[in-house]
């Protein structure tokens, strides 16, 4: 692998709309897909396959699952909660399964109603299922620095999660800051670890905003020899289950940092702007990262 390369997985269309105060059609989630493909991206989480009752703003992950399937170049993520979700998202057509089981006892009780043990099997249920009909899987490790409910995460637990996750069939092992509370030293000693255990081709990163650390984070990883985070167009987001979750980190933000710092991401940056400017007019709300201001100048 190119070692100046960084792959961008763009989440917007999942992780940041779901707990938006105003909902995003499912034919618009589609059209704000397209132009996030048409931009580039190499992969985009586009949907969770979770009841509409519990998330009201992922009702109809299987029409756009359906508006999606004769894309090659882009890897199309979507998340499943439990097995039901992982039948729909298969019979949708869906080629990478994503688990998100949290690091603590008390989110996960508040997130999915299960304990920790049971959140850990019940993902690792579904990796199995998803490996034994060849799709990729991958495995999230939500509040893998802090938990709103319990703080301070203990590295080896994280160890422990991410060991079962792969050995039930994760190709990848995501860690989340889920309520943005990492810190570039933290980052460093946890991604340090993992590495030493799982090397660094299978780890990527997901930080949101809440204390304006997350580009520092990612730099912190980037040392790491981390090549792969997650992102959110416009810094969309915040977690229904997680209090005080500020938004993801800003596409548009990590993007052009990368960019500035002589990455290679294949990302067109012109065309963040725009696509941010869609998201505005549909959610009727201000929107974008900390460069955004500049970037329009």
């Amino acid at each position: 692998m190119n070692d100046d390369y960084v792959f961008i997985n763009e989440v917007g269309p999942r992780d940041g709309l779901q707990n938006q105060k105003t909902i995003m059609s499912a034919p618009a989630r589609l059209e704000l897909i397209k132009k996030l493909i048409d931009a580039n991206f190499p992969g985009i989480e586009v949907a969770s396959f979770v009841s509409p009752k519990a998330v009201p703003a992922m009702e109809g992950a299987g029409e756009i699952m359906h508006g999606l399937n004769e894309n090659k170049e882009c890897e199309i993520s979507v998340l499943v909660p439990n097995l039901k979700g992982f039948e729909l998202a298969r019979d949708a057509g869906a080629k990478i399964i994503s688990v998100v089981p949290s690091a603590t006892e008390t989110m996960n009780q508040k997130n999915i109603n299960m304990g920790l043990e049971a959140a850990i099997n019940s993902s690792c249920d579904i990796l199995k299922e998803t490996k034994s009909i060849k799709l990729k899987a991958r495995g999230y490790v939500a509040v893998a620095w802090e938990c709103p409910f319990e703080g301070k995460v203990d590295k080896k637990i994280i160890l422990k999660i991410a060991e079962k996750l792969l050995l039930a069939g994760a190709d990848e092992i995501i860690l989340a800051d889920t309520i943005g509370a990492a810190n570039p030293s933290s980052v460093g000693s946890l991604i340090k670890d993992c590495v030493n255990e799982f090397g660094q081709d299978i780890l990527s990163v997901h930080f949101h905003d809440t204390r304006a650390m997350a580009l520092a984070n990612v730099c912190a990883a980037l040392t790491e020899g981390i090549r792969k985070f997650d992102s959110c167009i416009g810094g969309l987001g915040g977690c229904p289950f997680a209090p005080g979750a500020a938004g993801n980190l800003a596409t548009e933000d990590l993007a052009n940092m990368l960019y500035q710092m002589g990455f290679v991401t294949n990302v067109h940056l012109e065309k963040l702007p725009k696509i941010v400017d869609f998201c505005e007019t549909q959610l009727n709300t201000s929107l974008g990262g900390r460069m955004t201001a500049w970037l329009s100048n």
